[in-house]
């Protein structure tokens, strides 16, 4: 059974609007301990940072840097796993995304939801064209 942590502080409340992508991890996504594997968050957090990028790019991105990514808490099996992104910087041809990872659980253990701040990450992708080659992102 997962740790629902006692501690009030660790409770987060989830940020203002829609996540850009809501999920929840099954076992097969599991380590060998049980809980979910590191490689299938940074996954989870690269698709979620993409969609603002391709968005404000109109098009195709790639990922070209993760410039920070911390692992606050472990994420379980069954967790209702939310991502926030947010675009934080736009140069000429890249996009950053900053992407706030929340976990939401409790309920399936018969106790109270609570919410917690699992991972927050920042990444740089590129606009690329038809070559794959970076174009410049377009004005607004």
């Amino acid at each position: 059974m997962p740790d629902i942590p006692d501690d009030p502080s660790l409770h987060a409340a989830l940020p203002e609007g829609q996540p850009v992508l809501r999920t929840v991890p099954m076992p097969a996504d599991t380590n060998y301990a049980g809980d979910i594997f590191g490689g299938w968050i940074m996954s989870q957090v690269d698709m979620a940072g993409s969609i603002p990028a391709i968005r404000r790019a109109r098009g195709r991105v790639a990922t070209v840097a993760v410039n920070s990514f911390v692992f606050k808490h472990p994420v379980f099996v069954g967790d209702l796993v939310s991502f926030y992104a947010d675009i934080v910087k736009i140069g000429r041809t890249s996009i950053t995304v900053d992407v706030s990872v929340y976990a939401q659980r409790g309920v399936r253990e018969g106790g109270e939801e609570v919410c917690i701040k699992v991972t927050e990450a920042v990444l740089t992708y590129v606009a690329i064209d038809s070559n794959r080659r970076p174009r410049v992102v377009p004005e607004e």
